[in-house]
C-alpha cells in the first residue's frame, strides 16, 4: 500500500506535470487532489507538446487509471474540450474507461466564471476557482452527487437559480434568461457525465489495499497555498501535502514518499510579492530560454534567482522526502548564479519567510554566487540526459558548474535531489545515482 505525493515546492510552474507523467510510468492510478483548470500542467513526448489543465497527467500512460479527485472544482466544458482534443489526437476516449469524477467534487459553473472576471488585485486566472471554492466553503456549491436530485428538486433548482441571479444583480451583471440557462446547463453535465462519477474515494483505498501504486498529484505550488502562502495573492485551495491525501479520500498513512518539485530559479504569474525577481539582462536570459509563459493564461512569468527561504518554508510545511529540480538547463550559459539564503527586512537579516505579504515585498535577498556552467543545445541535453541513464552516471554527467549547484541546494536545505531536469522532453532527465 503505497501512495507518492508529487507538489509543487514555488509559485507553481514548476514542472510537475513532466514528472508525474514519468513516474506514470511505474503507477496504476494519477490522482488530481485539488484546484480546477486553473492549473497547467505540460508534458513533452519527442515533437508531441500536450498541455493539460484537468486531465491528470497520468493520462499519456494508457493503463493508469485516473481520477479528479474531492478536493477539485472542476468547469465540466473544459474537461469536454480536453477529452475532445484528446480523443481527435489518440482516438481514445478515457471518460468511457478509465476517467473517474468524484462525486464530493465542485461544479464550475458560468456563474462562477462571471463572478471571477471582475478580479483586478490578485491577478486570478478568471476561471471561476475562487467562487467556486467560496460557495464551497459557503454551503451553497454544487456537487457532482447532487446533480441528479437538484434536476429533480425544481425548488431546488429555483432557490440555486435565485441565489446566483441576486449575486450578478449585486455585481451589475446581466442575469438575462439565467434561470433557463442555469436548468439547461446542469441538465448537460447528467447527460455527458453521469457514467463518470463515483465514490472515488474508496476506488482509491481499495487499490491501494490491494497493492496498487497510486501518485497523488498537486496543482499550483506551496507559496499560492490559501493557508500557508502569500495571502492574499495564493489560490483558494490548500496546495500541499495535508490535503494530498484529504483531498483525494484517503488517509494520510498511506503516503510513503512526497517529491518536491523545484524550479533551478524561481518564477511567478500574477501579482504579490517575489524578493528575488529579476528586471535585468538574467531575468530576460530565464524568461526567453526557460519559455516562461502560463500554460493556462499564456501571461508571461516573472523570473528571479532561487529562493531558499522561500524552500525552507516548503520544506517545513511539506516535509519533502527529496526534490526534482527542474530546468536546471535554463542556467547554462550564465558566468554567475545566484542564490538567495536570506533576507533583509528593514535593515534587519531575517532567514524565515514572513507571513504578511507587504513585509515580504519590502524583502531585499542575501545572496551568495556561484560559478556557472557552459549553455548546450536541448537535443545536447537530451543526449546526455540518456547517456546518463545508459551508463547509470547520475549527476557526474554534468558540468561541474552545476553539480556544484546542486550540491549547495542538498547541503543547504538538508533534502536530498532525486532528480535534475534538463529540458522539456520525458527523457530530458537525470536520476540521482547510489
Amino acid at each position: 500500500m503505497s501512495a507518492t505525493v508529487v507538489l509543487g515546492a514555488q509559485w507553481g510552474d514548476e514542472g510537475k506535470g513532466k514528472l508525474v507523467d514519468r513516474l506514470a510510468g511505474g503507477a496504476d492510478w494519477v490522482v488530481r487532489f485539488q484546484g480546477g483548470n486553473n492549473a497547467g500542467h505540460t508534458v513533452v513526448l519527442g515533437d508531441r507538446t500536450i498541455k493539460l489543465h484537468l486531465l491528470p497527467s497520468g493520462i499519456t500512460r494508457q493503463d493508469c487509471e485516473l481520477v479528479l479527485g474531492d478536493g477539485m472544482v472542476i468547469d465540466p466544458w473544459v474537461l469536454m474540450q480536453e477529452l475532445e482534443r484528446w480523443k481527435s489526437e489518440t482516438g481514445e476516449n478515457p471518460l468511457d474507461s478509465r476517467l473517474h469524477i468524484s462525486n464530493r467534487a465542485h461544479v464550475i459553473l458560468p456563474f462562477h466564471c462571471s463572478v471571477d472576471g471582475l478580479d483586478k488585485k490578485i491577478g486570478t486566472t478568471g476561471r471561476g476557482i475562487g467562487p467556486t471554492y467560496a460557495d464551497k466553503i459557503n454551503r451553497v456549491g454544487l456537487r457532482f452527487a447532487d446533480i441528479n436530485e437538484l434536476l429533480n428538486d425544481p425548488a431546488a433548482m429555483d432557490g440555486l437559480a435565485e441565489r446566483q441571479i441576486e449575486t450578478l444583480n449585486n455585481l451589475g451583471l446581466s442575469t438575462d434568461g439565467h434561470a433557463e440557462k442555469l436548468a439547461q446547463d446542469i441538465a448537460w453535465i447528467h447527460e455527458n457525465y453521469a457514467h463518470a462519477i463515483k465514490n472515488t474515494g474508496v476506488m482509491v483505498d481499495t487499490a491501494l489495499s490491494t497493492g496498487q501504486q497510486i501518485l497523488l498529484e498537486g496543482a499550483q505550488g506551496c507559496l499560492l497555498d490559501i493557508d500557508q502562502g502569500t495571502f492574499p495573492f495564493v489560490t483558494s485551495s490548500v496546495t500541499c501535502r495535508g490535503n494530498s491525501t484529504h483531498g483525494a479520500g484517503i488517509h494520510p498513512g498511506h503516503v510513503s514518499e512526497v517529491i518536491g518539485v523545484v524550479k533551478a530559479y524561481t518564477t511567478r504569474v500574477g501579482n504579490g510579492p517575489f524578493p528575488t525577481e529579476l528586471f535585468d539582462e538574467v531575468g530576460e536570459h530565464l524568461g526567453i530560454v526557460g519559455h516562461e509563459f502560463g500554460t493556462t493564461t499564456g501571461r508571461p512569468r516573472r523570473c528571479g534567482w532561487l529562493d531558499l527561504v522561500v524552500m525552507r518554508h516548503s520544506q517545513r510545511v511539506n516535509g519533502f522526502t527529496s526534490l526534482a529540480l527542474t530546468k536546471l538547463d535554463v542556467l547554462g550559459g550564465l558566468d554567475e548564479i545566484s542564490i538567495c539564503v536570506g533576507y533583509e527586512l528593514d535593515g534587519v537579516e531575517i532567514h524565515e519567510m514572513p507571513a504578511s505579504s507587504s513585509e515580504l515585498a519590502r524583502c531585499k535577498p542575501i545572496l551568495i554566487n556561484l560559478p556557472g556552467f557552459e549553455a548546450l543545445e536541448l537535443d545536447e541535453w537530451l543526449k546526455l540526459a540518456n547517456k546518463a541513464a545508459q551508463e547509470n552516471s547520475g549527476y557526474s554527467a554534468l558540468p561541474d558548474g552545476a553539480q556544484r549547484y546542486i550540491q549547495h541546494i542538498e547541503q543547504l536545505l538538508g533534502v536530498p535531489v532525486s532528480s535534475v531536469g534538463v529540458g522539456p522532453d520525458r527523457d530530458a532527465t537525470i536520476d540521482k545515482t547510489d
